[in-house]
């Protein structure tokens, strides 16, 4: 027992003390503290506690730590079973070997095959170049895992310090990614390779800060204050999320009637078509408790993601914001909307569509960008997913907003539209200069002929009765119903028949 003790001691000792010591001045957690405060107290069963890197070159022999940088195991997150690993920046930088890498993949195969998430917390410099080409073991094993396990249980990394090198794809392999401010970076090739190739200097923070990978690159999700910060809204992702593909999201009880009504959305949102609003506050209206988790907040903000409660169910939701470009459609809204709506299919999530957007962004710039392609991998999402899917369109919903945010023939299996609604292939204006130019220009009063006509247009084609009598509109609602509307649907579809097939061939 003593032997045991001892190396116990030598394990949780990590780098040092000085280390350890530094690690909590910069205002950080330990590797073995943030495992503590992400799992629920006593959960947590460690696994590989012992192991060790058997390289001997360059010194290494005289650098041996138990764990080998990394804390593995398993634990509980309220009541739930979870794997969890930690990388820990004071033992070789937290880089990455034959070892370490091991004690990853072997949690990220074990959480697959028993069924339940897996988080990683990932502080890591990159490979351990001293061990060679044992790296490609340790690293590449851990690729082939986070591919494996996606869509069959949910991952999350917390990007809690450096995440460099090859380490970076594993956190993009992840579902979610939440990333800590201003202490953490991460990126595939640091500033000295950055100047070592191009000449350009930049400092970590500016090339993988949360900022940069929030606002500009899209690959987080979700940006913390602290550490602390960082593990609580990994607790509250899950919480929206099931144990694996077999299941659905647990259900809360909230205490909010799922008949409420909400007259506020009369007050939010403008009758006038252009008139901006906060599509926000239309998601916490009709929301249980009015709780939206929202999902990339800084990035495409002229598409909102995330995930709400209904009735107690986990619902994704995905809305045009007309406060940011009008709430046209872009390349990386339609990336964001994507990837969301396969990670809600992937896991049982239904999806809520809340529709204002006039088309997709026209211009040069977003061709050449590849829109088309793009653009498809919406298309493509909806078509493929099988969950509960319900559109309400709030006001407009033009050209290439219709497949793109949803209508029976994408496989919506419900459409609502509000009597402010306006949907139709092209806006009134430019319709009529079409279909009516040479009646324009014959004309005495091109003007007058040309206000005429709009009028005429909009009243027979762009009211949601039109569409209502084509059958495209289920039914048009009041406002102050959608929540129970949505609510009763999604009762309604919760049985949905879900056929599979292998896979598709999404236009990546």
């Amino acid at each position: 027992m003593a032997r045991l003790d001892e190396r116990e001691a030598q394990a949780r000792a990590a780098g040092g003390e000085e280390r350890l010591a530094a690690q909590r001045r910069a205002g950080k957690l330990t590797a073995r503290e943030r495992v503590e405060a992400l799992l629920d107290a006593g959960s947590f069963v460690e696994l590989g506690m012992f192991a060790e890197h058997q390289c001997r070159d360059f010194g290494m022999g005289e650098k041996k730590f138990p764990g080998d940088g990394v804390i593995a195991g398993h634990g509980a997150i309220a009541g739930r079973s979870v794997y969890a690993y930690a990388e820990d920046a004071t033992v070789l930088g937290g880089s990455t070997g034959r070892i370490h890498g091991t004690k990853i993949h072997n949690v990220l195969r074990q959480a697959r095959e028993h069924g339940v998430p897996v988080i990683g917390l990932h502080d890591s410099g990159g490979a351990r170049i001293q061990e060679g080409m044992d790296n490609v073991y340790g690293m590449t094993g851990v690729f082939r895992e986070n591919v494996l396990n996606s869509g069959a249980v949910p991952q999350i990394v917390g990007v809690m310090g450096t995440c460099a090198g090859g380490a970076a794809y594993s956190a993009a392999l992840a579902d979610f990614i939440v990333q800590v401010d201003k202490s953490s970076q991460l990126f595939v090739t640091g500033p000295a390779m950055v100047e070592e190739v191009h000449g350009e200097k930049v400092g970590a923070e500016a090339l993988g800060g949360a900022s940069a990978h929030a606002t500009r690159s899209g690959v987080t999700h979700l940006v913390a204050r602290d550490d602390r910060h960082c593990l609580a809204l990994i607790r509250q992702l899950l919480d929206y999320l099931p144990q694996s593909y077999r299941e659905r999201p647990v259900k809360r009880t909230s205490g909010d009637a799922a008949d409420r009504l909400v007259p506020e959305l009369l007050e939010i949102v403008p009758a006038d078509a252009q008139g901006t609003y906060d599509m926000k506050a239309v998601v916490r209206a009709i929301a249980d408790r009015r709780e939206f988790f929202e999902i990339q907040e800084g990035f495409a903000r002229n598409l909102v993601i995330g995930f709400v409660r209904l009735d107690g169910q986990s619902v994704g939701i995905v809305a045009n914001n007309p406060a940011v470009a009008g709430g046209f459609l872009d390349l990386d809204a339609a990336d964001k909307a994507a990837r969301f709506a396969r990670a809600c299919d992937a896991f049982n999530i239904p999806i809520v569509t809340l529709v204002d957007a006039p088309g997709f962004l026209p211009g040069v710039a977003q061709e050449h960008a590849g829109l088309i392609r793009h653009g498809a991998k919406m298309l493509h999402a909806w078509v493929e997913a099988s969950v509960p899917k319900v559109s309400c369109v709030l006001r407009k919903m033009y050209g290439g907003a219709i497949p793109a945010m949803g209508v029976h023939e994408i496989g919506f299996d419900r459409v609502f539209a509000w009597p402010t609604a306006e949907m139709q292939m092209v806006p009134a204006v430019p319709a009529v200069k079409i279909l009516c130019k040479r009646e324009i220009e014959a004309a005495r009063d091109p003007q007058a002929v040309l206000e005429r006509k709009v009028a005429e247009y909009r009243e027979l084609y762009l009211t949601p009765y039109h569409s209502a009598a084509l059958l495209v509109v289920d039914a048009v609602i009041r406002p102050q119903d959608t929540r129970k509307h949505l609510i009763s649907t999604l009762r309604l579809l919760e049985n949905k028949a879900r056929p599979r097939r292998k896979r598709s061939n999404p236009p990546l």
